[in-house]
């Protein structure tokens, strides 16, 4: 059997002393309102307190494409090699993304990792908060390490179109999976798809779940069928990753994102969204 891609505070406070390690903080702050989300880079989060040698990646401006599908469409190879490579991480680095909120802006960087065909790369499990809450060292302001080269090899299988959604509505052989909450769920979402939210993948403490129970969420939703291929969608493709991740803990490495995710598929009126909540 595989190996899950996660790490826990105490095994990465053994490890810090590794000269090819890399710990990244891929935290961004999400807030809604009146006028809907909005994103705030966690840099003075970061410079505030952070696990010892971590270096910031702000996902907002070095790891999205501005000219990309829908809001936070993931960079272009180049744009990601370029960026995770002045962080100082190369092809022969392993890394360990944490985020310091609810863990899905670090399993959007695991997944991005994996997209450029890179596989080294371990989520710390409950973020940061696993890690103070252990009583381990933090530091202030910011870390660096000498520019490298990383090398991309893009995995084009593991993200899909709105195009390749819609034919997916009327292909039995995927699976459309949406990871926002039940309430979310409810008001609406893509024809055909079920909902395995993403809070209930975690426990109180933002530690991802036994794999029983992980078990027993995704094949109550039909997603451990080997026959369907998982396609994970949410709101603007963060908290799918979440949702993949915990697939992939289940060993299925052949889950794609739907990465515009509801702010692409909400763009154009004319498709159709279905409401209510999930068949028990």
């Amino acid at each position: 059997m595989t190996s899950i891609p996660l790490i826990s505070a105490s095994d990465l406070a053994g490890r810090l002393d590794e000269p090819n390690l890399r710990i990244v903080d891929a935290t961004v702050h999400l807030s809604f309102d009146a006028d809907g989300a909005h994103v705030e880079s966690g840099l003075e989060t970061y410079r505030q307190g952070h696990i010892p040698g971590a270096v910031f990646i702000d996902q907002i401006t070095g790891l999205t494409d501005p000219e990309g599908e829908a809001p936070f469409a993931a960079a272009t190879s180049e744009k990601f090699a370029e960026t995770v490579g002045a962080a100082g991480i190369g092809n022969d680095s392993t890394v360990v993304v944490y985020d310091t909120v609810n863990g899905i802006w670090a399993t959007r960087l695991w997944w991005q990792f994996g997209l450029e065909g890179f596989d080294d790369v371990l989520v710390l499990d409950g973020g940061y908060a696993a890690w103070t809450r252990a009583g381990l060292p933090t530091e202030t302001g910011e870390s660096t390490y000498p520019a490298t080269t990383f090398t991309p090899h893009r995995r084009p299988e593991r993200v899909v179109s709105t195009d390749e959604v819609v034919a997916a509505t009327r292909d039995d052989s995927v699976l459309l999976i949406n990871a926002l909450d039940r309430e979310s769920y409810a008001a609406g979402h893509i024809p055909s798809s079920v909902n395995v939210p993403f809070p209930e993948l975690v426990d109180e403490n933002g530690q991802l779940r036994s794999l029983d129970e992980l078990r027993e969420l995704f094949a109550a939703a039909g997603a451990l069928d080997a026959s369907v291929r998982p396609v994970t969608y949410c709101g603007g493709g963060i908290a799918a990753t979440a949702a993949a991740f915990a697939l992939r803990a289940l060993g299925r490495d052949d889950v794609a994102i739907y990465d515009g995710s509801m702010n692409a598929w909400t763009a154009d009126p004319a498709r159709p969204l279905t409401t209510g909540d999930a068949p028990e």
